[in-house]
């Protein structure tokens, strides 16, 4: 039998949903929104369908329907005016919450259903900007919460990197307009959180610059094998947890010696990892940004 998790505490809605437990506690003993199961041990738990018609009441609460009215609309009637009141000033949270539920049922079509139909009114940047990267964050919040598994993670990571591929593809096909510098993409030796880095490669294509993209673990002895094929080398980096935090100004300090001496080359170092750096590590040719989109705005 297929062994999805199917099963929510309160603690895994208050998570998935933003509503908090005290609330959703209130909610079901005095309006009965909720039909949670019991454990063998008498602790309350949640089945999917009940997940689903929180995150659809938490949408019309959202919009100034109350609670109590809510509880005495037939159950059906829920989910047809979430859609009816789906605009597009509320379209990012309605495709939040779909892709949301495509993870935690390992369900594929419902993610790509929940892109095409955004895609047909909405070009991929802008899906990325305000779609893929709070899911993406909200996934890290929900992991470290131990709301989601390491398979949850993997699940719409996976799928999300296959639509940025998708779309990065066509950009290779052209030639870059901005030549001057080569980009080289990589992540650091032990470093497979891929996603921000794909990102930072489709946003350097769209704006016509010459990308080298190595992927994810790459050794310093490789970079410095590619060093020597180009001039005026950025090599950007996307770290999320390697290497640990306490060893992040090593490695700065190890690329300072190993690829930036005697050249034109500048190291752009992204992700959480870059708030570790030590301001005395910056120079000229040494960048740190936390975030994709501050690491974009810089090509405006």
């Amino acid at each position: 039998m297929n062994k999805i998790k199917n099963t929510f505490t309160i603690k895994d809605l208050e998570n998935l949903s933003g509503i908090k437990a005290h609330t959703i506690r209130i909610w079901e003993k005095r309006y009965g929104v909720l039909q949670p199961m019991r454990t063998d041990t008498n602790v309350r738990v949640y089945d999917t369908r009940n997940l689903q018609k929180l995150l659809n009441i938490n949408t019309l609460n959202n919009f100034g329907y109350k609670i109590s009215n809510i509880a005495k609309l037939p159950e059906e009637r829920i989910p047809e005016m979430v859609k009816e009141i789906i605009t597009s000033k509320t379209v990012n949270d309605h495709v939040l919450r779909n892709f949301k539920f495509s993870m935690m049922n390992f369900d594929t079509k419902l993610f790509l259903d929940t892109y095409n139909e955004l895609l047909a009114s909405r070009p991929f940047r802008e899906i990325f900007y305000n779609c893929f990267i709070p899911l993406l964050e909200e996934v890290g919040n929900l992991w470290q919460t131990d709301t989601i598994t390491p398979a949850h993670e993997h699940f719409i990571s996976n799928l999300v990197k296959q639509k940025i591929m998708v779309n990065i593809e066509p950009l290779q096909q052209g030639k870059p307009l901005k030549g001057e510098r080569t980009y080289v993409l990589y992540l650091p030796e032990g470093e497979i959180h891929e996603i921000g880095l794909m990102l930072i490669n489709y946003e350097l294509l769209y704006n016509g610059y010459h990308t080298v993209y190595l992927g994810e673990s790459v050794p310093m002895e490789d970079l410095g094998e590619i060093k020597k094929l180009f001039d005026n080398i950025s090599f950007i980096t996307y770290m999320t947890v390697e290497p640990r935090p306490g060893g992040t100004n090593d490695y700065v300090s190890e690329t300072k010696k190993q690829l930036l001496k005697d050249s034109q080359n500048e190291f752009i170092l992204c992700g959480r990892c870059a708030g570790f750096v030590d301001s005395k590590q910056l120079q000229n040719n040494i960048k740190t940004y936390r975030s994709v989109k501050e690491f974009a705005d810089t090509m405006q």
